[in-house]
């Protein structure tokens, strides 16, 4: 025996069968499957808006929420007053949305570009890796939050009951709410564009950073500083903070390539709008709505654009900054913030990670390879163990483009900093191997280095360097001179930064190395000689090395 809905059916129904059970519970009003649920939901909601003239701004985590809330689930429209859409569509989602459980609409094909979106100095194109069959997620085109542009007045609403009079009760109940929650969402908007009290006692903090205390957002920043804000405990204030990432991002500034004034500019606005009233009341929002004061009060296209953009990406699937403002700001920020916590011993461990660190580096990681940016981290870092943690995250980011553990870690070296190199050769490796002259390359290195590491783990003796007056073999001498050339030619497609010419010239080395071992008995009787040959290998080793330890690879 089970029940049904409280309203429509409160009472009991019995269930003589399993299968029975779910259509049961629907004759009773209980729609139990949660999927069904979801898709009820947002399929009548659509509707609606359609039948409005309008469309639905679909959000998957309120659709769950929702579907979880509601057994009998009736979609509804309720409406408030057009005035309220002079506030940003973001606030209005917001606001109806976590007050009240509720659905924003949109007129149909107003789909709008991010506001501020001017993507005036990409830094670089990014780097294709894996292209072929795993693109990056900079090749995923991220499309705008669905909240983003232009809002109708319209709002749905799901309730739990069929009621008698069509819904108005609800529907009215529901509009006077957040009717209220836009009013004081209005207050919050217009008290964040007005002067704050008391500017004089902000005339040191706003003289600290070049503040112009005649704009509300440079207000908001100087009041941050001068309640002296802690971010945390051993790091310091907020202010603190912001003068640290001023000083990164200008040294920063000289990689990127952005212009100094703008990136100064943007730094020291980044955090101003944890001061507002809007980001008080909706947290979520910080960084957007500093954007929308700062070109509220005139500010520079890339300085608006930096202020939201150096959160990005916050996850594996979240946009990149582009201009290279904002891409400056977002690596000072991210490395200032790992810098710091990597100082006071704070890192993750396990599960752990309460500052988001592992975000942070993702971060790093995914503006470095995705924009193109050649940024050697253990100078700027200072910080072994750090640059470690960077290639954990560098790790798990190539693996989830589809590259091959034994690839990565064939390129990874310990001091490996600069990560954008470390991914082009990885994706050459990728490209290469699976060629004729990479499985040339593969077989012939790996005999070599595999006899040359058996012996140096007996402790074998290997010389210095290579006699040519010790080379007695037409074999020997012909790999001598073939690594040598090889070597050189390497070296020259390094230089250029060209990793796939590289292996290509290694590959030679393949014939040979066969040859070397069909007609030299490297394990000579002569100590001399057998050390000569062992420093033979090695010298195959230390060429190839250059471009990958190729006895990590499997295969």
């Amino acid at each position: 025996m089970t029940y049904g809905h409280r309203f429509h059916a409160p009472g009991p129904i019995t269930v003589k069968r399993f299968e029975d059970y779910a259509s049961s519970l629907e004759k009773a009003y209980v729609v139990l499957d949660a999927e069904r649920r979801k898709d009820i939901i947002l399929h009548d909601a659509r509707d609606v808006a359609f039948a409005n003239g309008l469309e639905l701004v679909e959000d998957e985590g309120l659709l769950e929420e929702v579907s979880g809330l509601v057994e009998w689930p009736q979609v509804l429209m309720g409406s408030f007053e057009e005035d309220y859409l002079s506030i940003p569509s973001e606030i209005i989602r917001l606001t109806i949305k976590t007050n009240q459980k509720c659905f924003v609409t949109r007129p149909q094909g107003s789909h709008l570009p991010l506001e501020g979106g001017g993507r005036s100095e990409a830094a670089g194109g990014g780097d294709p890796l894996f292209q072929q069959d795993h693109p990056t997620p900079a090749l995923r085109a991220d499309p705008p939050p669905q909240g983003e542009g232009a809002l109708s007045n319209r709002f749905i609403l799901i309730a739990n009951i069929q009621a008698t009079d069509g819904g108005k009760e609800i529907i009215h109940g529901n509009g006077k709410v957040v009717r209220a929650r836009l009013s004081d969402a209005l207050h919050f908007w217009k008290r964040d564009q007005g002067d704050l009290p008391d500017l004089e006692t902000l005339e040191a903090s706003a003289a600290k950073f070049g503040l112009d205390l005649k704009k509300p957002l440079d207000q908001r920043m100087a009041k941050l500083d001068a309640l002296n804000v802690t971010f945390h405990a051993k790091l310091g204030s907020q202010g603190e903070r912001v003068a640290r990432i001023r000083a990164l991002a200008a040294d920063l500034a000289k990689i990127t390539g952005a212009d100094a004034a703008p990136v100064d500019r943007a730094v020291v606005l980044a955090k101003a709008d944890l001061r507002t009233e809007a980001v008080g009341e909706f947290p979520e929002l910080q960084g957007v709505m500093g954007r929308k004061y700062a070109s509220l009060q005139g500010e520079n296209t890339s300085v608006a654009t930096a202020i939201e953009d150096h959160y990005k990406p916050q996850g594996p699937s979240d946009r990149v900054p582009e201009d290279k403002v904002a891409i400056t700001v977002a690596l000072a920020d991210k490395l200032d913030t790992l810098v710091g916590f990597w100082a006071i011993d704070e890192k993750p461990t396990g599960s752990k990670d309460p500052y988001a660190l592992r975000r942070a580096a993702l971060g790093v990681v995914r503006i470095l390879l995705e924009r193109g940016v050649r940024l050697p981290l253990l100078a700027t870092t200072k910080d072994a163990d750090l640059l470690a943690f960077f290639h954990d995250r560098l790790k798990v980011y190539l693996r989830d483009l589809g590259a091959r553990h034994d690839l990565i870690d064939a390129v990874l070296t310990p001091d490996a900093d600069d990560l954008l190199m470390v991914a082009r050769r990885v994706e050459a490796l990728t490209a290469f191997i699976t060629s004729e002259d990479g499985k040339n390359l593969l077989a012939g290195t790996k005999r070599a280095t595999q006899l040359l590491a058996a012996e140096e783990k007996k402790g074998t003796v290997v010389a210095d360097g290579v006699s040519e007056a010790l080379l007695k073999l037409d074999a020997e001498k012909d790999l001598f001179a073939a690594v040598n050339a090889a070597s050189g030619e390497a070296s020259d497609a390094i230089a250029k930064e060209d990793f796939r010419s590289a292996m290509a010239a290694l590959s030679k080395l393949r014939a040979p190395v066969d040859r070397f071992f069909e007609d030299v008995l490297v394990n000579d009787e002569d100590a001399a000689i057998r050390a000569n040959r062992l420093a033979l290998l090695r010298l195959i080793r230390e060429a190839t090395g250059t471009v990958a330890d190729f006895s990590k690879i499997v295969g």
